[in-house]
């Protein structure tokens, strides 16, 4: 497997926005708007590989000097509790650390309490829903 850090625009972003749509946004009756990717140009864009096929992603999207937030994380249905998304997660970390932020955040959909907690990551807010469905901040020190 190869993580890597990827372009905007390329066929490699492209297969990074059908898997975020295929296990993010349809099953939530959700679509990406041409505005919401074109907002993604200045995103750090992170994914997984297996040759030439994409097996998860993520990206990181500065709030201020300090904090950077996870967004869009996403594991192949099938791949998922193989490791794959600790191992998005670590590389993340390292790059945003390496980048100079102190605190990662995100909003965590409820159902994946469990795994950001295992990674680190505390509970921040209060619940909210958030594309339908519910959701808490969730921050870490790096």
């Amino acid at each position: 497997m190869a993580l890597k850090i990827i372009d905007h625009g390329t066929p490699e972003y492209w297969q990074m926005v059908k898997l975020r749509n295929d296990i993010l946004r349809k099953p939530l009756g959700l679509g990406f708007s041409e505005q919401e990717l074109e907002s993604e140009t200045n995103n750090m864009l992170i994914a997984a590989f297996e040759d030439d096929d994409i097996l998860g992603c993520c990206m990181l999207v500065e709030e201020n000097p300090k904090t950077v937030r996870l967004r869009q994380m996403a594991v192949l249905n099938d791949l998922q509790g193989k490791g794959i998304g600790r191992a998005l997660m670590s590389f993340a970390e390292n790059i945003a650390r390496d980048r100079g932020y102190k605190i990662l955040s995100m909003h965590a959909r409820k159902n994946a309490l469990g795994f950001y907690e295992k990674m680190g990551y505390e509970i921040a807010s209060d619940e909210f829903d958030e594309v339908t469905i519910p959701h808490y901040v969730m921050e870490k020190k790096l």
